[in-house]
């Protein structure tokens, strides 16, 4: 194999790692920025795809005169244009920051398809360098092209799947620009590795790493809070904890409110008395189950939920199944929750909620909860659609109940109501059931009073407070058959029905809710949704 042939090769390999890893990181910050709204994908997709393309097309005037051009030339090209693209590339995370916070963070792909522009012009140039125009220049592209695959396969792989599950984002784009930068500083030296210019390219290489120790730090600076809070960021906005794994991002405010890969998940709190985030939701399941005694949570989140539920009088055991570990992290930090990490009742798994189940038929539960995440984020028809209903059916018990949260999705209530035959709302929750539901509340009053988190009741009956905001969620018991109103938090399953005729059911084909007013789910921050 020609030397100049072999040096093709590792470079186009190296590109494809370096340029894919970007993507990934992009990926992450856009999806965080727009709370992973379903569009972002193809959106940031379109950009690169446009970048490389017009990169492309523009190194045709450097490649028209192969004559004119040494080799030495040519490799100095090659090299400024993988320098401009990683510069660019390291900048654009902090640029979609910017943007978010003093326009609209969609005014960022620009630099998106500049970055791309770059790297897409390096493939041509690359095999301009090291492909003989001779009988074997058709076989020596393709081995091109492979190299440039294997490269771009490894560089999503080994980023998406090991260094963000180890690494910040900022660390993990530091990286990567100084792989870029020494690549490009070994491409712009003399043909002849002398010691002298040995000696050159490791002042410039360490001055880079160095730089980019100066830079990072800055550039990156409050990058979550930025992409969070956008045109609502100031200095004093700072997260108390931010937590980075392969599944993706958690972050939480002073407040305790937790908001995951940039939607709002919950608040620590388990206080029934000050409900600060509807934990009322967790505490109804005594009024929809006679007796619950196992129970599958899919979801662990800020862990008040699992902790609720964890000391549910009757209960014997718990299984939760979450697919970001990142959530551990955070409930061991917080006294309020981090108890159900050693609650011998409760096992917690690390998976697919949706893919546990099928993997485990055997398994059946009297409750099933999942406070699902927001409907118009990616990936939500997984636990929305019909198919996943039918999917839980199967490892319900005698006279179980799914309760899920619809986050207020009429889609979502349809598609509950109509695969069972019995069911009812609370607030923004479906119980839905093949047996038929019936709210105790005699029963629920008694489980209530005698309710006790970590040994302290979560009503003290001495206190006129607590025994007001007691008879307060029992009134709503008896109203259920009352005209509907927004805040009457039970509702028959009939009374769903019959005004929300025109919703439809959400299956794994059509993706109802993640497809459905896309362009203003992308274009409006969530204040203004």
């Amino acid at each position: 194999m020609p030397l100049r042939f072999a040096l093709a090769l590792a470079i186009v390999s190296l590109m494809g790692f370096i340029s894919l890893s970007y993507e990934i990181l992009w990926y992450r910050a856009y999806s965080f920025v727009s709370g992973s709204a379903p569009a972002v994908f193809g959106l940031l997709l379109a950009a690169f795809l446009l970048g490389l393309a017009i990169g492309a097309v523009g190194s045709r005037r450097f490649c028209r005169d192969r004559g004119s051009l040494g080799e030495i030339s040519q490799l100095r090209i090659v090299g400024v244009f993988i320098a401009g693209a990683n510069i660019v590339g390291f900048l654009v995370v902090p640029g979609l920051a910017t943007m978010a916070t003093r326009g609209h963070w969609a005014f960022s792909f620009p630099l998106v398809t500049l970055a791309a522009g770059l790297f897409g012009a390096s493939l041509p140039l690359i095999s301009h360098f090291g492909i003989r125009p001779d009988q074997l220049a058709g076989a020596r592209l393709s081995y091109i092209y492979l190299a440039n695959i294997i490269g771009s396969a490894a560089g999503s792989l080994i980023t998406g799947f090991v260094f963000l599950d180890t690494m910040t984002l900022r660390d993990v784009a530091s990286l990567l620009a100084f792989g870029g930068m020494t690549l490009a500083t070994l491409l712009l030296l003399p043909r002849r590795y002398s010691r002298g210019n040995m000696a050159l390219a490791a002042i410039v290489i360490t001055g880079t790493a160095a730089g980019l120790l100066w830079v990072a730090p800055r550039a990156y600076h409050r990058l979550y809070e930025k992409l969070l809070y956008k045109q609502r960021y100031s200095d004093t906005r700072q997260f108390r904890d931010i937590v980075e794994t392969r599944s993706g991002v958690v972050t939480i405010s002073p407040a305790g409110a937790v908001f995951g890969s940039g939607a709002f998940d919950g608040t620590i709190s388990t206080s029934l008395v000050e409900d600060r985030n509807g934990i009322v939701r967790a505490y109804a399941i005594a009024a929809l189950h006679p007796h619950p005694r196992r129970i599958l949570m899919i979801g662990l989140a800020t862990g008040a939920w699992a902790h609720v539920l964890s000391q549910m009088p009757g209960l014997e055991s718990l299984t939760v199944v979450e697919i970001n570990p990142g959530y551990l992290r955070v409930i061991a930090t917080y006294p309020e929750v981090s108890g159900v990490l050693q609650n011998p009742k409760v096992r917690i798994v690390i998976d697919d909620g949706r893919r546990w189940l099928a993997r485990h038929p055997e398994e059946m539960f009297d409750v099933i909860v999942s406070n699902t995440t927001w409907h118009w984020r990616a990936h939500t028809t997984n636990l929305l659609s019909l198919e996943y209903l039918q999917l839980v059916r199967r490892h319900l018990l005698a006279g179980g109940i799914y309760y899920f949260n619809t986050t207020s999705s009429n889609d979502a209530f349809y598609t509950a109501f109509t695969a069972f035959p019995y069911g009812v709302r609370f607030k923004n929750f479906a119980g839905i059931s093949d047996t038929p539901i019936h709210i105790d509340s005699d029963r629920w009053r008694r489980i209530l009073s005698e309710y006790a988190l970590d040994g302290h009741p979560v009503f003290d009956l001495t206190q006129s407070v607590d025994r007001a905001r007691l008879d307060s969620l029992l009134s709503v018991v008896n109203a259920i058959d009352e005209p509907v109103s927004a805040r009457r938090a039970f509702e028959s399953r009939e009374s769903v029905l019959d005004r929300i005729q025109t919703a439809r059911a959400i299956t794994d084909d059509n993706m109802a809710p993640e497809w459905h007013r896309t362009f203003e789910d992308v274009w409006l921050p969530h204040s203004e949704r």
